[in-house]
């Protein structure tokens, strides 16, 4: 069925509403006007969540309108979703329909797909999982041509693979990313090619070195080493750690030393106010930071780390929340002007949007 909140028709008019926003929280720091960079109006998204909903003795894939956990709005098709969680919908739900070991208490499926073709679907379940429900997720898998993880309470079982194998293309070349299941991966494909392909514009071709901040699985990290003589990237998340040793190891970059560090730790640790065990071995004063590159979460920097980034040349800074965005370059607004900004439309149809600002020292 369709989805109230999924209008093409006004995607230029939410697009141009979002500019505006964004315009206008800027304004106080004499932004240039944003590039803008638009989504596809329908299938851009590759991950999606569903809860399942009992009716009529079945039951369906079901979303809730926000704040609201009683009413469903029942799926059939989802044409926010890639095409790929699309086909898999329907042969899914007819999977659990006709096995008892797959749909016996199953209450929840989560699809990861990618632009390359890849998927994983997880199934989450109010009970132990089982030999049977083993043998009926491996025919599953084979039938769907994708890999099934199973969860319940304190169980994880794997089909195939734990992650789905991404390829996005920046300024002519192929990246390859591993994007685990669980873990934080750009839910929009599309947009994050135009996103990366941005930030590596932006940052230009450096004789110096990057600090990156929350670097997740080296989405941004992989092509914006290919820019510099060094990268020091840091994140806290250890499934995205082993995610981004595995994405430089695959795509033969080697001038990235990433350590598991939050964004609150490096600070303290340049500033020298206790040493960490995860820094032994890397020489900090070796490095010639000319850029800072952050892509927080939506808290955005506190306030530390983002008297930090004041020491930078030049701060490349990547946000998905406008509005804490602003704060952050209201504190760095004395020392660093807004040089360039954009507009990533990362969720049509909704109030969210990321955006990008490249600040140089005054």
């Amino acid at each position: 069925m369709s989805q109230p909140f999924f209008d093409p028709d006004t995607y230029a008019s939410q697009l141009a509403a979002k500019r505006q926003r964004l315009v206008e929280l800027l304004a106080p720091f004499a932004a240039p006007a944003p590039e803008v960079f638009e989504s596809p109006h329908e299938h851009y998204r590759l991950r999606s969540e569903f809860r399942l909903w009992r009716e009529d003795g079945q039951r369906h894939y079901a979303m809730f309108a926000p704040g609201d956990k009683h009413t469903p709005i029942l799926i059939d098709d989802f044409p926010v979703a890639s095409r790929r969680i699309n086909q898999l919908m329907p042969r899914l739900k007819a999977a659990w329909l006709a096995s008892e070991a797959l749909g016996f208490k199953l209450f929840q499926v989560e699809f990861l797909t990618t632009l390359s073709g890849d998927a994983l679907v997880t199934l989450a379940y109010h009970r132990p999982l089982d030999d049977a429900w083993q043998a009926a997720a491996r025919a599953l898998a084979e039938e769907l041509q994708a890999s099934i993880v199973g969860r319940s309470r304190g169980q994880r079982l794997v089909i195939g693979r734990d992650h789905v194998l991404e390829t996005l293309q920046v300024a002519g070349r192929d990246y390859r990313y591993r994007q685990p299941e669980g873990a934080f991966s750009q839910p929009n494909g599309e947009v994050c090619q135009k996103m990366l392909g941005w930030a590596f514009d932006a940052l230009g071709q450096r004789d110096d070195d990057l600090l990156e901040l929350y670097c997740g699985n080296g989405n941004f990290t992989l092509p914006l080493a290919t820019r510099v003589r060094k990268v020091l990237a840091t994140e806290i998340s250890k499934s995205s750690v082993h995610a981004a040793l595995a994405n430089l190891d695959d795509n033969g970059i080697d001038n990235v030393t990433l350590v598991r560090l939050s964004a609150e730790e490096l600070t303290q640790a340049l500033n020298e106010v206790r040493p960490f065990r995860r820094l032994a071995g890397i020489d900090l004063k070796g490095f010639d930071f000319g850029t800072v590159f952050v892509d927080p979460p939506r808290a955005g920097m506190d306030p530390d780390t983002c008297e930090l980034t004041r020491r930078f040349p030049r701060i490349l800074y990547i946000s998905c929340n406008p509005e804490t965005l602003a704060r952050n370059i209201a504190q760095l607004h004395d020392s660093h002007r807004i040089s360039r900004c954009a507009l990533f439309d990362q969720f049509p149809y909704t109030h969210h949007m990321e955006a990008g600002v490249l600040l140089e020292r005054r």
